[in-house]
């Protein structure tokens, strides 16, 4: 989809490198600019005390068919050889701090100057603006704490919990790549450029927006609450002999009654207790008192077929080894096979969020680069000499 596009990615850990992993995907040439001493989230698996096994699944998803150079830009030298790469590229993609980038000559004016053409994409904690500007910010702390999703995940009188990795990283990818394809077609008719600014913060505000924006009209939200006191008791997970579900209604009682007749309960719907939302809400702990023990009769694979046949919207709790055995997520194309790094057989990971039906190869895709494996031959291409490769050795830019 994305053949002839090419990218510097110069960004470490997952945000950046996500969206970059995204466009690499979907045919995009991305060359990835890392330190010397590499992306720490190549690293992952050793310093979780497991680096007998093979590979660092973590990195290789967001880095997986990209050219891998390490340049240290801390170098003047580094930073000319960024320079030049820009020269000719698409799109730039940072995660680089602000402040940073400014004393480096890297930010947004100074490569629009060397490329009036390139889309620069930053992506940061908190934004370009405001007193957070440079403020290190990670998925946890900047899009789920501080960004209000966290507090709303929280059931009120209990402990918060931490967000699994790369979940609030991964929504800033998306929404990155969103903002870097806009500003590709906004250069179709202008023929310039522009500044494209992701931050985990915003993507944070808007993946609660629901609740935001409760919040912004009325200056008030209600918690989030436990299974027996939720404003909709209907709406809620259950257990089952052998794991929980969840079950989602539709506003009005059509649901209510499926409900009813599923679980072989009839004579609930006119009870007077529950008859409608209002009551149900108030006598919302012992319904779910009555569901969960309906519920825990039978095995999932029971009430499978009880809820559909009442078409009805819920789905069970799954690990993602469940998932994997799910033919339903191999169907919408969920998984993607890739290249080990020795090229001896191949291996599966989380395919990127949308797949074009007809659309490129099907095959497997490219191994993450290991650190550096692109850096001369990629140097070399955009008019390096081996007596300049020497220099920049010398310099301590490449090694």
């Amino acid at each position: 989809m994305l053949e002839g596009i090419k990218v510097i990615e110069m960004a470490t850990y997952i945000a950046a490198p996500g969206a970059g992993g995204i466009l690499a995907d979907w045919g995009a040439e991305v060359i990835k600019i890392e330190p010397l001493a590499g992306c720490p989230m190549r690293y992952t698996m050793a310093n979780m005390g497991a680096d007998h096994l093979k590979g660092s699944p973590i990195f290789d998803l967001d880095n997986r068919g990209k050219k891998g150079l390490a340049i240290n830009t801390a170098t003047p030298e580094g930073v000319e050889a960024v320079k030049r790469l820009v020269k000719d590229a698409d799109v730039f993609i940072t995660n680089v701090r602000p402040g940073g980038l400014e004393r480096a000559g890297l930010d947004y004016k100074s490569l629009a100057e060397i490329n009036p053409r390139l889309v620069y994409a930053s992506v940061t904690g908190y934004g370009l603006e405001g007193p957070d500007r440079d403020k290190p910010g990670f998925d946890i702390a900047a899009f789920y704490a501080r960004s209000g999703v966290g507090w709303l995940q929280t059931v009120k009188g209990q402990e918060p919990t931490i967000l699994r990795t790369g979940i609030g990283d991964h929504t800033t990818s998306m929404a990155t790549v969103g903002g870097i394809l806009a500003a590709i077609v906004e250069r179709q008719k202008t023929g310039k450029g522009r500044l494209v600014e992701a931050s985990l913060l915003r993507a944070g505000v808007y993946a609660a927006g629901s609740d935001t924006a409760v919040q912004l009209r009325y200056g008030k939200l209600g918690s989030t609450k436990p299974r027996h006191e939720t404003i909709a008791p209907l709406s809620n997970f259950f257990h089952t002999k052998d794991g929980w579900i969840v079950i989602v209604p539709r506003q009005g009682s059509v649901d209510w009654k499926a409900v009813c007749r599923a679980i072989g309960k009839p004579e609930l719907e006119t009870d007077p207790r529950f008859d409608n939302p209002k009551v149900r809400r108030a006598n919302a702990a012992e319904l779910v008192d009555i569901l969960d023990a309906a519920f825990a009769e039978h095995d999932t694979e029971y009430w499978r077929g009880k809820l559909d046949a009442e078409d009805m919207i819920w789905a069970p709790l799954m690990r993602p080894a469940d998932v994997f055995a799910d033919p339903q997520a191999h169907a919408a194309g969920a998984y993607v096979e890739v290249h080990e790094e020795d090229g001896n057989g191949t291996y599966l990971s989380p395919a990127s969020p949308i797949r074009f039906p007809g659309a490129g190869n099907t095959g497997p895709v490219a191994a993450a680069p290991a650190l550096g494996q692109h850096t001369i031959d990629t140097l070399k291409a955009h008019g390096y000499s081996d007596a300049d490769l020497d220099a920049l050795k010398k310099s301590g830019a490449i090694k």
